[in-house]
Parts: C-alpha cells; sequence; structure tokens
C-alpha cells in the first residue's frame, strides 16, 4: 500500500509547489504595489475644480505609497480621448482616470466611441455635485418659481446654456422641461466656462452647469443660483432649493466624479487604492479643501461603483431616447 501511494503523494506535493510558484509573483505583485510612478489621467485643463482634486489626490498618494502619482491632462471629445487612452492601457493599476458622469455619457452620444464601459473597471465614487441653474443677475426671473413661470408665458424664447450638447446639464434640463411643460432655446457650447461666460455678460438667459464650476461666480454675485437638480440641497448654498421640493420630483440628476482603471487590473490592487484613496477624501483636511470646490464627498466601494456604472448608463440612456437628444 505505501509503494503504491508514494507516487500519488509526490505528485501532489510537485503539484502544490507548482501551484505556489505561479500565484507567487501575483500575489508579491499587489501586496508591493505600486513598486513604481501611477498616472491619473484627467481628462479636463488643468486649474478646473476636476483637476484640483486629482491634484490634492496625487500629492497624498505619492506621500502615503513613497512613489510618485502623476497627474495628466488629456483633453478633447468631452473626455473620450482621455478615457480610451487608459481604457488601452495595461491593466496593471499604474494607469488610472479620475472622470466624470460624462464618462458613461460618451458610451451612449458618441456614435463610435473609442471605449465602451466594457473596456474599465470602476475603483470608486469620490465625490457628488449637483447641477444648478444659474442666470445673468438681470434676468427677469429672480427665482425659480419665476423662471418655470416666465418660460411657460415665453416659450422658446428663454435661451439656455449648455456646456455640451447631450451631457448631464442637457439631461436634467430635458427631465424638466419634460416635467414642467416648458420649452427654451438650447444653446450648445464648447464646456461650461463660455458659457458660464456669456450668462454673466447677457448673452444669453441662464445655463445649467456643475456647481463647482462656478462657486465662486455665484457668491460673487456674477450669477444668480435659481435651483440644483439633486434631490438635497448643497451644503455649499443651503438657501439654493432644490428643483424636486420645488414641486418637480423627477429632476434628480446628480454629477460626480470616480476614478477607473483599465478592464482586468487586479482585486486586490483595485481594492488597495480604494481603501488608500478613501483614507485621503475622508480626511477632515481634505473634506475642508473639497467641500470649498463645490464638491461633498461620497464614496462607494469597487463593487457598488461598478453596479452604479451600469445603473446609470441605463438611466440616461432611458432619458436621451426619450427626449430625442441626437449621438455626436
Amino acid at each position: 500500500m505505501f509503494t503504491r501511494t508514494l507516487p500519488k503523494r509526490i505528485a501532489a506535493i510537485f503539484l502544490s509547489i507548482a501551484g505556489a510558484s505561479l500565484s507567487a509573483p501575483l500575489f508579491a505583485q499587489t501586496d508591493s504595489y505600486p513598486q513604481r510612478s501611477v498616472r491619473i489621467v484627467v481628462p479636463v485643463s488643468a486649474g478646473g475644480s476636476t483637476d484640483k482634486i486629482a491634484r490634492l489626490i496625487a500629492e497624498k498618494l505619492s506621500t502615503a505609497w513613497g512613489q510618485t502619482v502623476i497627474v495628466e491632462n488629456v483633453t478633447g471629445a468631452g473626455g473620450a480621448i482621455g478615457a480610451a487612452q487608459v481604457a488601452r492601457a495595461k491593466p496593471d493599476g499604474y494607469t488610472l482616470v479620475l472622470h466624470s458622469d460624462a464618462i458613461v455619457l460618451n458610451t451612449i452620444l458618441i456614435k463610435n466611441p473609442p471605449y465602451t464601459l466594457n473596456d474599465l473597471t470602476g475603483v470608486m465614487r469620490l465625490v457628488v455635485n449637483p447641477q444648478v441653474l444659474v442666470s445673468n443677475p438681470n434676468f427677469e426671473a429672480k427665482t425659480f418659481k419665476e423662471y418655470i413661470e416666465y418660460a411657460k408665458k415665453n416659450p422658446g424664447k428663454l435661451t439656455l446654456g449648455l456646456p455640451t450638447s447631450g451631457g448631464i446639464a442637457h439631461i436634467a434640463h430635458e427631465v424638466l422641461a419634460k416635467a414642467a411643460g416648458i420649452k427654451v432655446n438650447y444653446i450648445p457650447y464648447k464646456g461650461g466656462a463660455p458659457a458660464a461666460l456669456d450668462a454673466m455678460a447677457g448673452h444669453i438667459d441662464a445655463t445649467v452647469i456643475t456647481l463647482a464650476a462656478v462657486t465662486e461666480q455665484i457668491k460673487g454675485g456674477k450669477l444668480r443660483a435659481l435651483a440644483v437638480t439633486t434631490d438635497y440641497r448643497s451644503p455649499v448654498f443651503p438657501d439654493v432649493p432644490t428643483m424636486a421640493e420645488s414641486g418637480y420630483p423627477a429632476v434628480n440628476i446628480e454629477s460626480w466624479q470616480g476614478m477607473l482603471a483599465p478592464k482586468g487590473t487586479p482585486t486586490a490592487i483595485l481594492e488597495k487604492i480604494n481603501k488608500d484613496v478613501v483614507a485621503i477624501v475622508r480626511d477632515p483636511n481634505n473634506i475642508k479643501q473639497i467641500e470649498a470646490l463645490g464638491f461633498s464627498v461620497s464614496t462607494n466601494s469597487v463593487p457598488a461603483f461598478n453596479t452604479m456604472l451600469q445603473d446609470v448608463r441605463k438611466k440616461y440612456a432611458e432619458i436621451i431616447t426619450q427626449a430625442g437628444i441626437v449621438q455626436q
């Protein structure tokens, strides 16, 4: 019996050793991550609120990891170029993207998108932010109620700037327009900054834009905040009502910023990045900086963020179809 079973036992030992040898590099790779510099792609120009958050995180991660974390601004095509670059990168955790809800919208609105959500995997949501309806201070509608009344009395006359056609601001206002039964004259822009500038100059009546992008302009009286698109008020402007509480509960659109990696990045690396970034954005001193930009910290887990990405895509695709928003 001993002589018959011995070869089997020896074979089992060799198989066990071989298995351990094959798995060891993976465990060593994830346990010691990162071993070199990490790149965070930001698909907007330097100096904006998203860029500032990315640089805050990069600085803190560099200290925590003992490795350089580089922020690289890759603009173009509403953020699609930067996202596609990351989607094609090696899935090893050394190339990440910090993006907004546009990373989902681009996969719906671009006819032949350079990436799909299946090419990426979510690491975490970082912050959330309402879209806000702002107007020129001299526009005759001084409140959200008056804005709706004006639009109803003057169908198609009210000029509303859009940071981009089909973007999150467009979607938010389309939900409002359907609920309120109003029609406005949409004026698309190549970004939120020119739309905000034209609203301040009186070239257009109003715009819907990410709150973080116009926080200072609202505080300085250059723009008037009429309402936010979330079902909660912004802690930065607690006196600004929500569209939901003003009689339009269907309007519950929340912007967010999140971090993603190429599909196939090891789960252990995703979890490490998630854990370390959560520690950074949850630090009281960092929360103050983030909230000063108009954002609210709202983190989630790797699985929760990936589920959220699919849910958001389904929700926005339905709204875009119903509103007849055309692809780019």
